[in-house]
């Protein structure tokens, strides 16, 4: 079951196409996306994550084990990239370590998809409120990852207020959208949301592969620097989302009874971001480099997740 996932997801259109990008790098094709349109697509996908999700939440009813399951997934990805930031910097530039920190503090919505599909092969289904909670993880690690880049700054030399770090953590252009059309989609009015659904649903997949397209000819121009950094960068997308996986999926028991739900907060801690986080990242920190913190997503933790992962994280569940 685990190589059908594998070769499913490596199969994925998305994934082909951030292939295709790094390919059209080494052919030295002419092949690009106008950088108006990649902006676009960035904050396209933003507003969609946030809308469904807070289009989710609002279809729920809401009681105390919810809210206590709101309240885990946020501190997860508050704690996941403090530490993440801290390890990475003392071998890696404070905007990679930023950028890398926030993708494995916030999430994959194709791992969460692909872990949906590993509960049905276990007989369980998955609850409507792990989507929600998965869309309120996306933001606070990448606020987190900002302050931290802004604070790290600030000792380097380049004095800033502590209140204006906070304050435009918040107010950066990428975090406002996700976490506005978060509350939209929540408030907003079922029958009137089912007008823009063909738009946040239907189109999402093929401005994904737009994207990541996008991002595979920006990760194609930087990938050998991938190979600069050494060991460290593989060795750390390989051991860090199992850590957090296990620890997880233990602590979790603390939380919800629920096996099913355990599992895909297991799933949340050991993913890592290879959306949210590069369309923000590509706005707010261009000088993290794509060709680092995308492949050790894609190409290391997503594949080990979806293979090794998966039953580690079920196995730790079932005997705690």
């Amino acid at each position: 079951m685990n190589l059908n996932l594998l070769l499913e997801n490596l199969t994925n259109p998305a994934l082909l196409f951030f292939a295709l990008g790094i390919l059209a790098v080494y052919l030295k094709s002419d092949l690009e996306i106008p950088p108006n349109s990649s902006k676009f697509i960035s904050l396209y996908l933003l507003f969609a994550i946030g809308f469904k999700g807070g289009q989710e939440l609002s279809h729920q009813n809401i009681n105390g084990e919810i809210i206590l399951s709101m309240i885990f997934g946020i501190i997860i990805s508050i704690l996941i990239p403090i530490y993440c930031f801290f390890i990475l910097k003392r071998k890696l530039s404070i905007f990679n370590a930023g950028a890398i920190s926030a993708a494995y503090g916030s999430v994959s919505a194709v791992t969460f998809v692909t872990a949906a599909s590993y509960l049905e092969s276990q007989q369980l289904n998955l609850h409507g409120h792990m989507v929600a909670i998965m869309a309120l993880m996306e933001s606070p690690a990448i606020i987190i990852s900002l302050i931290l880049i802004s604070i790290a700054n600030e000792e380097s030399g380049n004095k800033l207020q502590k209140r204006n770090v906070i304050r435009h953590s918040f107010t950066n252009g990428s975090v406002l959208l996700i976490l506005g059309s978060l509350i939209i989609g929540y408030v907003a009015n079922a029958k009137q949301a089912e007008g823009i659904k063909p738009f946040t649903n239907d189109l999402f997949k093929g401005f994904l592969a737009i994207f990541l397209l996008d991002m595979g000819i920006s990760s194609g121009r930087k990938l050998k620097s991938f190979f600069s950094f050494g060991w460290f960068p593989a060795i750390f997308a390989l051991l860090i989302p199992l850590l957090n996986g296990c620890v997880v999926a233990y602590f979790s028991k603390f939380i919800t009874p629920d096996i099913s739900n355990r599992f895909m907060f297991a799933i949340l801690a050991a993913s890592a971001s290879y959306i949210a986080v590069p369309a923000t990242m590509k706005i707010s920190v261009p000088n993290a480099n794509p060709g680092l913190y995308l492949p050790m997503a894609l190409a290391i933790t997503f594949p080990v997740n979806i293979t090794i992962g998966m039953p580690i994280y079920f196995l730790v569940i079932q005997n705690t």
